[in-house]
């Protein structure tokens, strides 16, 4: 109970500093409800908590891929690894911005994050990501399985100890981070009792792998002023025309296209119908990189953008459906 009051105290210290100057949101800010409230809006940004239920639903989807054929659904197993999943992305989420913390004070739209704008004591943070990280390993192997609970730890390992890191070294950061972010849905194909090298776990990774890059490249674009200040080294640092970043986002979205109409004919993992859903979904993604890649505009960037948010949902719909 001490230590709990002293956490307290430190976490409405950096509350009062940030609002200091405003008398009203600095007398609103003693009260327990202020204090609670400011809590849980920074718990929500230093988890990444709209990101990591992305994550979460990419291991859902290889769950629901995994045990649709064999009728094997569980759903404490689902439940189990849904919760485990969920608090690995969690701690991976906050390790993440404990390592950038220098970063996200140089860059406008992280600046003001609850570590870098002092509001939360970054030790409260460590132990935080240490329990989520820890507990969410532990649940996948003792409540899922031990090859679902290794293909989570395989992510936060990628995720934080090459991709954070290679982000202030190298451009090929970005192709690491793809790595690690189509790792979960493996975590939801193992915990359907799959394997971890088979042809379905091949299409859950390159799915994934794939509609990251013309995804991260339009980021990488549109925020190449902020990622420069911040000292990270990306694919559009140095491309003021959007040209560079257009073509390698033509160039994967040519590989998407042909993956999606690629693996239904190919492969008996999905009915050759799949090919038509799948294909035009990769024929949008292509036509949005092209008109980025003519235009270089940011407008057009953002429409990628945006358009890759919709595709990956749409994409895992299609293909659960075309699943034999």
């Amino acid at each position: 109970m001490v230590r709990w009051r002293i956490r307290e105290a430190e976490y409405t210290v950096g509350l009062l500093n940030q609002e200091m100057g405003n008398e009203v949101e600095s007398q609103s800010s003693k009260s327990p409800v202020s204090f609670w409230k400011r809590l849980q809006d920074d718990l929500v940004t230093v988890t990444k908590a709209r990101l990591s239920i992305l994550v979460v639903l990419t291991a859902v989807f290889g769950y629901l891929v995994a045990t649709k054929s064999d009728g094997s659904f569980s759903w404490p197993t689902f439940l189990h690894m849904i919760f485990g999943t969920t608090l690995a992305a969690f701690g991976s989420a906050v390790f993440n911005q404990l390592m950038e913390v220098d970063a996200d004070a140089k860059m406008r739209r992280t600046s003001d994050r609850p570590l870098p704008a002092n509001r939360m004591p970054k030790p409260f943070a460590f132990v935080l990501g240490w329990l989520l990280c820890a507990f969410g390993l532990i649940h996948l192997g003792v409540k899922v399985n031990i090859v679902a609970a290794a293909m989570a730890a395989a992510t936060l390992l990628t995720y934080l100890f090459i991709y954070t890191p290679l982000k202030r070294v190298s451009t090929s950061n970005t192709i690491v981070g793809a790595v690690s972010g189509a790792l979960p849905p493996l975590i939801g194909w193992t915990a359907g009792a799959q394997s971890w090298y088979g042809l379905g776990a091949i299409f859950l990774f390159a799915l994934l792998f794939l509609w990251q890059m013309p995804h991260f490249a339009a980021i990488n674009w549109m925020y190449r002023e902020e990622y420069k200040r911040g000292g990270f080294v990306m694919w559009s640092n140095e491309d003021e025309s959007g040209r560079h970043t257009a073509k390698i986002a033509t160039f994967f979205a040519v590989l998407t296209f042909l993956f999606g109409v690629g693996f239904p004919l190919a492969t008996s993992l999905l009915a050759p119908w799949g090919a038509v859903p799948c294909g035009l979904l990769g024929l949008i993604l292509l036509l949005f990189s092209l008109k980025f890649l003519k235009s270089g505009e940011r407008a057009d960037a953002r429409k990628l953008f945006f358009y890759t948010l919709l595709y990956l949902p749409l994409m895992m719909v299609a293909s659960y459906l075309a699943w034999t």
